[in-house]
């Protein structure tokens, strides 16, 4: 608890081992979460690369496990990412700085995969370019 508000960390890995997203309720309007804090896991429109921590396809079989915490809460729920449209930390990114679980549900490319077998294969097709710097990123995000 933080004042009236209260914060769950849930462990959310996929666009690296130790990531986090919040999920925050305001406990003078209810009981129940307002809003999440997503990062580079789930994003408006599709989900975070993979690999900057880990190998691509180890990644994208976390991230699997990572979004299903997502679609297992309530539709009304604001979703707030760490990046939208023009990051390299996903490909199909909308413009749009927010949306709700329940829109993400119905449209985000990455949560229309059926199975972790389709996730992994749908994350690891169509790559975006790694930044110029991403080998030194990737050294730094393990720890080198």
């Amino acid at each position: 608890m933080a004042g009236n508000t209260k914060l769950t960390f849930l462990h959310t890995p996929g666009h690296t081992p130790e990531h986090l997203s919040i999920l925050v309720t305001d406990t003078t309007r209810g009981d129940d979460p307002w809003f999440v804090l997503t990062g580079h896991t789930l994003m408006v429109g599709d989900a975070g690369r993979t690999e900057l921590a880990s190998s691509l396809e180890e990644g994208a079989a976390n991230l699997y496990e990572s979004l299903q915490k997502f679609t297992s809460l309530d539709d009304y729920i604001e979703l707030y990412p760490g990046a939208f449209s023009g990051s390299v930390c996903g490909r199909k990114l909308s413009g749009k700085p927010a949306s709700t679980v329940g829109f993400e549900k119905r449209f985000n490319h990455a949560l229309q995969m059926k199975n972790k077998e389709e996730l992994i294969k749908y994350m690891t097709e169509e790559v975006p370019l790694q930044p110029e710097n991403f080998k030194e990123t990737r050294k730094t995000n393990q720890g080198k």
